[in-house]
């Protein structure tokens, strides 16, 4: 018997819908299934998710698109990490790089050699011994050289920066294209089967009737399918990620767009800041329980760069996550499946994953129980992984100058947290559990650099002698630096590949 799904309809437009549908697009060939999405013009998108990680690369790759044209398209900049700013007490400033430090030496991470030398006062500065980190504050950028395997110019990691709603109309086209149906117009009434509440159709404001087989919710925080319809219900996070407000605004460029998107902390949250070709991104995520909306945007406006480009747009928002992520013939992408706030540039990366896993998990129309719990485990699992990333920005902070750091430094964590912090307080030592999205790297990165410093190393370190070990990481540092020194600046590198038409 043919049961496969016949159509799928797609309930919401922006980047999660448009990703959603080009991907399927791609994948359901042959007249597999009709694809069918449902958009309103007159209700906005969030549209501030515009910093990526470098797993977007491969989403690009998996539809065939060219990486130049993308950035030409989307009013895009490269990135090489993110710089946190007064995070681990005022005045710090470090770099979570792409890509890793050092090179791998023998059997052991290489930044266990590097902590038996800094503990003897040799090396202060991890940030000397990642390309990403020196390359960055010098405005240098290009992509790995395939011809120099062994140099640091042929390991660069880096993802991208860009205008969110034309990366959603630049997905819009190419899914057209391979035969999604865009209708316009909202959802007023949602139908369920009698037996088991499955959805069956939904109704637009013009009496319009859409039948379908299969559900994906690309509402936002609004969850019109998942949460309204079939309730449910939401796991709040707030008591370990207290930001529930955000203000965005663009401002006009004022200096050439650097490869590194920056976060600075501020007395009740922090502030983005995200360069593109055409303008720069800006944003004041805070606690409302710490600072007033007014006075948040005040913040956010005394600290942009350049002219203000548009209104401010606020947003509310509860961290957390669905109960579920796929509830009987509706899957949740992007903010309807839940939210953690922007510091890692995570959400569009949830989004590619998330579809990743529906396509993995594919079903026919008989939704096998056994599918759907394997999509949630592993979304669950996921999400969490990563909220415990961003949770350690918070709690790893010496700040006391406000009541919203005092809060954030004392609060309690997840155990699986508290045990990892706990890990490498000891020894150094990090893990990768579960492929999970975040490696060591970003793991050192944010400890080391919000002032987590180990009380020692990997105990086989100390049969190295030390001075051959300086020697060696000297030339390692001095690698790195003459490899950033060669690269070309980002704009330069912009202006000749992919600088966009309008920029």
């Amino acid at each position: 018997m043919d049961n496969r799904i016949r159509k799928v309809v797609i309930v919401g437009g922006g980047t999660a819908g448009w990703m959603t549908a080009a991907a399927l697009s791609k994948v359901l060939t042959n007249n597999y299934s009709e694809i069918e999405l449902i958009e309103s013009d007159s209700i906005g998108t969030v549209g501030v998710g515009e910093a990526t990680i470098p797993l977007i690369s491969t989403f690009n790759r998996q539809l065939g698109i060219d990486e130049n044209e993308f950035v030409r398209e989307t009013q895009g900049t490269f990135k090489l990490g993110i710089e946190f700013k007064n995070w681990g007490k005022l005045g710090d400033s470090y770099i979570h790089p792409f890509g890793v430090y050092g090179v791998p030496i023998d059997a052991l991470p290489f930044h266990h050699y590097w902590l038996k030398l800094h503990q003897s006062g040799v090396y202060q500065n991890l940030d000397e011994f990642a390309l990403a980190c020196v390359a960055a504050p010098m405005g240098k950028f290009t992509r790995p050289q395939q011809d120099m395997p062994q140099s640091p110019l042929g390991q660069i990691a880096y993802a991208f920066q860009f205008d969110a709603a034309l990366y959603a109309k630049y997905l819009r086209k190419y899914a057209q294209a391979r035969g999604v149906k865009r209708t316009e117009g909202k959802v007023v009434e949602v139908g369920q089967r009698a037996q088991d509440g499955f959805i069956e159709s939904v109704e637009l404001e013009d009496g319009t009737k859409v039948d379908g087989d299969l559900f994906v919710d690309c509402s936002g925080f609004r969850g019109l399918l998942i949460e309204q319809a079939l309730n449910t219900g939401y796991e709040d996070w707030s008591h370990w990620l207290p930001c529930d407000r955000a203000v965005a605004v663009p401002c006009k460029k004022s200096a050439d767009a650097l490869p590194y998107t920056r976060a600075t902390a501020h007395s009740s949250g922090w502030q983005w800041r995200i360069p593109l070709q055409h303008r720069t991104g800006n944003g004041h995520v805070y606690s409302s329980h710490y600072i007033s909306d007014d006075d948040a945007v005040k913040t956010l406006m005394k600290n942009l760069d350049g002219e203000p480009l548009a209104d401010v747009n606020n947003l509310r928002f509860v961290t957390g996550r669905r109960k579920k992520f796929w509830n009987k013939n509706v899957v949740a992408i992007g903010l309807s499946s839940g939210f953690i706030e922007p510091l890692e540039s995570t959400s569009i990366h949830l989004i590619q994953t998330g579809i990743a896993k529906l396509i993995a998990l594919f079903p026919n129309r008989n939704f096998d129980q056994a599918d759907i719990d394997k999509y949630n485990i592993q979304s669950v699992e996921e999400i969490e992984a990563i909220r415990d990333f961003i949770i350690l920005h918070y709690k790893a902070t010496e700040r006391n100058d406000s009541d919203f750091w005092n809060y954030c430094r004392t609060m309690a964590i997840p155990d699986a947290l508290h045990d990892r912090i706990e890990l490498y307080k000891g020894n150094g030592r990090l893990y990768r559990e579960n492929d999970e999205l975040f490696s060591e790297t970003s793991w050192l990165a944010v400890m080391f650099g919000q002032g987590i410093v180990p009380r020692s190393y990997h105990p086989i370190i100390d049969a190295y002698d030390s001075a051959a070990l300086e020697k060696y990481l000297n030339g390692v540092r001095d690698v790195i630096k003459r490899s950033a020194d060669s690269m070309p600046s980002h704009e330069d590198f912009i202006r000749q590949v992919c600088a966009a038409k309008t920029a």
